[in-house]
């Protein structure tokens, strides 16, 4: 049986993208049970992982000194595999290893200066890679467009769509009531993920609310209270906080739309969590958002709040005149990402470099 470590550290934060992507490949990987393979998951969470999984798994308890060189890992594996381009964690001796590439926002976040330290730590892992998966078609792309890549297989293995099943929401209660018809979008209070600019069209769609989902104690989260304050629409925009899945599902299941404007996306969860629901997405068109939104989703082409709020009436309008076609073709569009195949198509990459 071969030993498939994998650096797995950041589902601490389940309910962030590192932490959702972490957490479903392993229920795939839990769903799959392939019998030539034994995983190790890294992890300070092994109470939490133990409770959905029982022994499925072996873990290795995660230490933050372990990004040190004296305290990396030395146990050898048969392979290795760090399920983010971001983790400093590395193994102390030379094994197979496969690195997963989500995207490459540093580059343009942190500094576009190649000998920038960021993106130097990118670089030695890129050439320790024996083989480099991507979410998507655009983060292979951009990972392209700006590193020297080294000639190892490559594959694009795309993510699955975290609704695995219906949940019953009539318990949960929102923090603030719902008065009227109400628009959702989630998230990590990034400026990426332009939430301030939904703001700015709320003054134009006065018989909706907005509902922000995420970690709102960020910096970025006062810019967006400030545009609500500004734009004098505190009484429409609710700020949730962090939902869990319940939570989560109640806004997609009980909302108009979902608005996600991200101006930087390796993949994007949500419009495909939306689509399950047969919700009208409004996207922005940049990154993978299209690869992923197929063409029944809706897409801002630029970001001016009039324009905005023009495409999305305009897009509603369309929607609710052909609903039972959209619901159709976007809940067919949304069964495309499935985390069961995403786990095996990982796995034939581990018996593919095994061999």
């Amino acid at each position: 049986m071969k030993k498939i470590f994998l650096e797995s550290h950041n589902i601490n934060n389940p309910y962030t993208g590192f932490g959702q992507f972490n957490l479903h490949l392993l229920k795939g990987f839990h769903h799959c049970d392939d019998p030539e393979l034994q995983f190790i998951v890294h992890t300070p969470k092994k109470r939490f992982l133990k409770k959905i999984f029982g022994n499925f798994f072996k873990y290795k308890h995660y230490l933050g000194l372990r990004r040190y060189e004296f305290a990396q890992i030395r146990t050898r594996y048969d392979l290795w595999h760090s399920l983010n381009q971001n983790t400093k964690i590395e193994p102390k001796n030379a094994m197979p290893y496969i690195l997963t590439i989500h995207d490459i926002n540093f580059v343009e976040e942190v500094s576009n200066d190649i000998h920038h330290p960021r993106n130097q730590l990118f670089i030695e892992k890129l050439n320790r890679a024996d083989a480099i998966t991507y979410i998507s078609e655009f983060a292979k792309k951009s990972t392209h467009g700006f590193f020297d890549v080294p000639k190892v297989p490559e594959y694009v293995i795309y993510n699955g769509n975290p609704v695995r099943e219906e949940l019953d929401t009539s318990g949960f209660e929102p923090p603030k009531t719902l008065q009227k018809k109400f628009l959702f979008s989630i998230g990590d209070f990034r400026e990426r993920k332009n939430f301030h600019l939904l703001v700015e069209m709320m003054p134009l769609l006065k018989d909706y609310q907005l509902v922000l989902a995420g970690n709102d104690t960020r910096d970025y989260a006062e810019v967006v209270r400030e545009a609500t304050r500004k734009y004098q629409v505190e009484d429409q925009v609710i700020f949730a906080g962090r939902v869990d899945d319940v939570g989560k599902q109640y806004y997609l299941q009980n909302c108009e739309a979902l608005v996600f404007p991200s101006l930087r996306e390796g993949f994007g969860l949500p419009p495909i969590e939306a689509m399950v629901f047969g919700k009208p997405v409004f996207l922005a068109n940049t990154t993978s958002l299209p690869e992923i939104g197929g063409e029944y989703a809706f897409y801002w082409e630029d970001f001016n709040p009039k324009h905005m709020a023009e495409a999305f009436l305009k897009g509603m309008e369309t929607f609710r005149n052909n609903q039972e076609l959209y619901e159709k073709e976007l809940k067919k569009q949304a069964a495309k990402f499935d985390w069961n195949i995403a786990a095996q198509q990982y796995i034939d990459v581990y018996k593919a470099l095994l061999k």
